[in-house]
């Protein structure tokens, strides 16, 4: 039976006070990890995670839409910690912008802020993380993707699907390209999980409408993901550096 133990493991996690990145965080605590805890807004939820896991995690601020907030986080967790081993690339939003409701400036607006915080942040952090990773000779990213990125998205969310394309194709290049110099890189790939943001969704659009599409009977949770967050972050999986790795309940199956 294989059993994880991710102690002496340094991981910056983004968006992990929330969501998907919570029930990560969660798992990677629960595992021995040590995490950088990156948070906008809700810093109680950050709080509340090094309550119950205290073992020298520590939570950091940033908003990823602003660049200067990104260069500090990663600059802030480099001098706390010395050594990052692991950056898992997960913060997102899913913003709506209907061509058919909004002008063009307004639609506009909606795309540069999905842009800046699913993509542009995530494009930083992976230079100030090969650049890191250079100095100590190894470091993996995880990056969570989206079905979307290979199904494509409906017409609210061009930009959503988009992002997730860009960083799909991100993670690949960074796997192809540093692999020699130990770095690796993944992409998990969910479809449609139960968080907030999907309630708000479902409260709108009805449950049923997500169960329709998917094969299973319920929903993914973030629980069902972060097993295998935990696994490519043991090392296990090293050899499957460039893979992208679908957990979307049988919505999407290539």
């Amino acid at each position: 039976m294989i059993q994880l133990d991710l102690s002496g493991k340094t991981i910056l996690l983004t968006g992990a006070s929330d969501g998907i990145g919570k029930g990560i965080a969660e798992f990677l605590l629960k595992n021995g990890a040590q995490l950088a805890v990156h948070y906008n807004t809700n810093k109680a939820s950050a709080e509340a995670l090094l309550a119950t896991y205290p073992n020298g995690s520590k939570i950091f601020q940033a908003d990823l839409s602003e660049e200067t907030s990104v260069l500090g986080l990663f600059n802030e967790v480099k001098n706390h910690f010395q050594k990052i081993d692991i950056i898992i690339l997960n913060a997102g939003v899913f913003l709506p912008h209907s061509s058919k409701k909004l002008d063009t400036q307004e639609w506009l607006s909606v795309w540069k802020k999905t842009m800046d915080i699913n993509l542009n942040s995530a494009g930083l952090l992976t230079k100030l993380g090969i650049d890191h990773f250079r100095e100590h000779g190894q470091g993996s990213f995880i990056y969570i993707g989206s079905r979307a990125a290979f199904r494509g998205e409906t017409e609210e969310y061009l930009a959503y699907a988009a992002s997730k394309g860009g960083l799909t194709s991100l993670a690949r290049s960074v796997a192809r390209s540093f692999g020699k110099e130990n770095i690796k890189s993944f992409v998990v790939a969910p479809g449609f999980t139960r968080t907030q943001m999907a309630e708000d969704f479902i409260a709108v659009h009805g449950e049923e409408r997500v169960l329709d599409e998917i094969a299973l009977n319920v929903l993914t949770t973030p629980k069902d993901i972060a097993p295998l967050i935990g696994l490519l972050c043991s090392g296990l999986m090293d050899h499957a550096t460039g893979a992208t790795i679908d957990v979307n309940a049988g919505s999407h199956i290539r």
